[in-house]
């Protein structure tokens, strides 16, 4: 396959994921965002929780979203104790395993970015029987001796704090870091656009590139902007787990490798015809693709498009990736390359008007 990802599209990557946006505070990521897709787009809304959409065919009535969700996990302060240690609450699905010994940035509003670490105590002075992490006894130190000197800092409850790790290339093969769920996707979507514009494309529809807010805690950016845009058609991105890495179990988890390409949903969710016509795509254009089977819901934004207004044909193409939640998340590059194709030859074929209903 031909590389699609630009060097210009990859300083934007880098560029992007670099950038705190953590749950309910995206808006300096969504800036970022809305600069690159803005020479790609007719037009562009936002609202009042940061969601941000990018539209092509504004005025037109069938209306088909491509969305990914631009929060990532974080943490807020919750308690300052009188020796200046910070404990935390979580901020979306935070893991407290992998937190001590972890660089973190404190986010202030009058003092800007305050720099402070998970600590935890010395291999030599634990019990036998260690304790592990949990939310009681990770704590975050900023170098301060009091409550009173970190609340100098501009440090509060409710400040919120997020790991620095960055993006970094594992090999040739693989982008890796923090934030890749689901920043990634919006990336993704974004060079659909890009696609879009520099091959002169005409669409039939109004497509609306959705960049939506606080997936994390309940899809909730995608609740409110569904029903703004009441769209016909939604084709939605994440990242789902690579379960050939250790110490998963196929039997419960199935089995979806990064590498060999997108992954598409079985779910109650996902409209039957809508992700047929996306396996057809797939097979015609030769773009490798898995399958996952979710019971009940599929735990993404797909499933609040699909069940907004009067129920929207909604499917979900998701990227494969490696430990969810880290600082080290990972994905591979020619399935990011393969997730943009299927995204792009799809929308290529959906056509005004177009009738997914099962019975009619």
């Amino acid at each position: 396959m031909k590389k699609i990802i630009t060097a210009k599209s990859e300083k934007f990557l880098e560029k992007y994921l670099n950038n705190s946006s953590p749950t309910g505070f995206e808006s300096e990521g969504q800036k970022l965002w809305l600069e690159y897709i803005k020479p790609y787009v007719d037009d562009y809304f936002t609202d009042n929780y940061g969601s941000v959409a990018g539209i092509i065919n504004p005025g037109k009535d069938y209306r088909v979203v491509i969305e990914a969700h631009a929060d990532e996990i974080s943490w807020f302060v919750n308690y300052i104790d009188d020796k200046g240690y910070i404990y935390v609450i979580r901020n979306g699905g935070s893991d407290h395993q992998i937190a001590p010994s972890m660089r973190v940035n404190l986010h202030t509003r009058k003092k800007g970015i305050v720099k402070g670490i998970f600590g935890w105590p010395a291999i030599h002075v634990r019990k036998e029987k260690e304790d592990a992490p949990t939310l009681k006894n990770i704590f975050v130190d900023v170098g301060a001796s009091s409550q009173a000197e970190v609340e100098e800092m501009g440090i509060h409850a409710g400040t919120v704090i997020t790991f620095t790790d960055e993006l970094m290339e594992l090999g040739e093969k693989y982008y890796t870091g923090r934030a890749l769920d689901n920043r990634i996707g919006g990336f993704m979507i974004a060079e659909v656009l890009r696609r879009i514009k520099e091959q002169n494309i005409k669409l039939p529809f109004g497509l609306y590139a959705v960049n939506a807010v606080q997936e994390e805690i309940g899809l909730r950016g995608a609740e409110m902007i569904s029903r703004r845009i009441k769209p016909d058609v939604a084709i939605i991105t994440d990242v789902t787990h690579d379960t050939n890495a250790p110490m998963y179990d196929k039997k419960n988890s199935g089995d979806i490798a990064i590498g060999k390409g997108p992954t598409l949903s079985y779910a109650p969710a996902v409209q039957q015809n809508l992700r047929d016509l996306i396996v057809e795509v797939a097979e015609k254009n030769e773009i490798p693709f898995q399958r996952l089977a979710s019971s009940r819901f599929t735990g993404t934004d797909t499933d609040a498009f699909a069940y907004s207004g009067a129920g929207v044909a909604s499917a979900l193409i998701s990227l494969p990736l490696k430990y969810m939640h880290t600082t080290v998340e990972t994905v591979a590059k020619s399935d990011v390359e393969h997730v943009i194709n299927l995204i792009l030859e799809t929308i290529k074929v959906i056509e005004s008007d177009q009738d997914f209903r099962y019975i009619k």
